[in-house]
C-alpha cells in the first residue's frame, strides 16, 4: 500500500441513503473517521432553518421534527434521476419535503426559497464529512474515493462526482459498493467468489464479486431501489397510524410534525427489536383533538409483530438474491463467503431468512455499517 503524503490523505466515503461515513488508510489498515465524541458516521440529512441557516448531518437530523418541510433526506434516491422516474413516482407522495422538476426534467428539491439539484444536497453532506475528517486527522483533506451502487447509471455517477467537486473534493475514483465491501472483508485475498448482501436504509443490492489474482470484479448484480430500512419503517408507521385511529379516532397522516415523530420512533423501535424481543412505544403529545385534549400513542410492539409486518419485504430480498444467482447459473455452493453490508442486515429476520436460503451463516468479520467506507479507503491506498 502507498500513501499520499505529497497532497495529504485520501478519504474513502460511503455516501449512503440514510447515513454517510468515511475511512482513511493509517498504518497497515483502514480506520473509520469519528467525530470528537467518537461517533462513526452521520445522517445524510440537510436542512434550512427559518432564519436561513444551512444545517447538515446530525444537527439537521435533530431538528427534522420541527422543520419537516425543509429537511432533506434520502437524496441518493434522487441524484442523477429524471423527475418522471418510477422510483420517484412512489417517493414523491410520501415525502415531507417538496420534490420538483428541474429545467431539464431532472428531479430537484425545494429548500425554503431555493430549488436545488440533489448533487447540491449531497455536496453539503460530503462537505460536513470532509470537515469531520480534517478535524480527525489534523490536516487538510482534498481528495476522495466515493462509493456508488453497482447499478448507478452514468448520469447518477456524474452527479455524485459533481457533489464531491462542489464539496471541495477531487474525486479520484468512484468504486462500486459491493467491490468496496469485498475489499474491506478481504483486501489481501487473492482468489474466491463472494456474495455481497447489502441492505441499507434506502436500497437493497446483491452482488457477486469474483476475486482472481487479487483483482476484484463484479460479475452479477440485482436489487430493489425501494427496499431498505426506511421501507420497514413505513410499515411500522402505518401500524402506528392504525393504532391512533383505534385509540383516538383520528388520522394524523397529514400532520407533518406528527409523521416525523412517528417515523423517528419507528426507526428507533426497529433498532431496539434487533436485540430485544419486545419494545414499548411511548409518544406523548403527538397532536391534539378538536376539544384540545392531547393525543398520545402508547403500545407494546413485540418483535414477532414487526416480523409479520416486514415478512414480505424480507422475502422479496431473498427472491432477488436467488434470482441473481440463477441469472448467472450459480448456486450457493459456488459462493465462498457471504458478506453482510448495511445496518438493516442486523434485523434478526433478515439473517434468519438468509441462513435458510443459503444454508450457512454469513461472515461477520467487518461491521456491516462500515464495510463500504473501509473498502473505499483500501482502494484509496492502493
Amino acid at each position: 500500500m502507498v500513501s499520499a503524503n505529497d497532497t495529504g490523505p485520501i478519504l474513502g466515503i460511503d455516501l449512503g441513503t440514510t447515513n454517510t461515513c468515511a475511512a482513511v488508510w493509517q498504518g497497515d489498515g483502514p480506520v473509520m473517521v469519528t467525530n470528537e465524541s467518537g461517533e462513526i458516521g452521520m445522517p445524510s440529512v440537510v436542512a434550512k432553518t427559518a432564519d436561513g441557516r444551512l444545517l447538515s448531518g446530525l444537527l439537521a437530523f435533530r431538528q427534522a421534527v420541527t422543520n419537516p418541510k425543509h429537511t432533506i433526506f434520502g437524496v441518493k434516491r434522487l441524484i442523477g434521476r429524471p423527475f418522471d422516474h418510477p422510483v420517484l413516482a412512489e417517493q414523491i407522495p410520501l415525502s415531507p419535503f417538496e420534490i420538483v422538476a428541474g429545467p431539464r426534467g431532472d428531479a430537484r428539491v425545494k429548500l425554503r426559497d431555493e430549488i436545488l439539484p440533489p448533487a447540491a444536497i449531497g455536496a453539503e453532506v460530503l462537505a460536513e464529512m470532509k470537515d469531520r475528517a480534517e478535524a480527525f486527522l489534523g490536516e487538510p483533506v482534498r481528495r476522495a474515493v466515493i462509493t456508488v451502487p453497482a447499478y448507478f447509471t452514468d448520469s447518477q455517477r456524474a452527479a455524485t462526482r459533481d457533489a464531491g467537486k462542489i464539496a471541495g473534493l477531487e474525486v479520484l475514483r468512484m468504486i462500486n459498493e459491493p467491490t468496496a465491501a469485498a475489499l474491506a472483508y478481504g483486501h489481501d485475498r487473492q482468489e474466491g467468489r463472494v456474495l455481497v448482501f447489502d441492505l441499507g436504509g434506502g436500497t437493497f443490492d446483491v452482488s457477486i464479486v469474483d476475486v482472481r489474482d487479487g483483482m476484484f470484479r463484479v460479475v452479477a448484480t440485482g436489487g430493489d431501489t425501494r427496499l431498505g430500512g426506511e421501507d420497514f419503517d413505513d410499515r411500522v408507521v402505518k401500524l402506528f397510524l392504525h393504532e391512533l385511529r383505534d385509540q383516538h379516532e383520528v388520522d394524523l397522516s397529514d400532520d407533518a410534525n406528527a409523521m416525523q415523530r412517528l417515523r423517528e420512533e419507528a426507526r428507533n423501535i426497529r433498532h431496539i427489536l434487533s436485540d430485544a424481543v419486545t419494545a414499548r412505544v411511548n409518544l406523548p403529545f403527538l397532536s391534539a383533538l378538536e376539544d384540545g385534549s392531547p393525543i398520545h400513542l402508547e403500545m407494546e410492539l413485540p418483535r414477532a409483530r414487526l416480523e409479520n409486518l416486514i415478512e414480505d419485504l424480507v422475502g422479496k430480498a431473498m427472491q432477488v438474491t436467488q434470482q441473481t444467482l440463477d441469472d448467472c447459473e450459480l448456486s450457493f455452493d459456488d459462493i465462498d463467503e457471504i458478506l453482510l453490508v448495511g445496518g438493516t442486515t442486523r434485523t434478526p429476520l433478515v439473517r434468519k431468512r438468509l441462513k435458510v436460503l443459503s444454508g450457512r451463516d454469513p461472515s461477520l468479520a467487518v461491521d456491516p455499517d462500515n464495510a463500504v467506507a473501509m473498502g473505499a479507503a483500501v482502494q484509496a491506498a492502493a
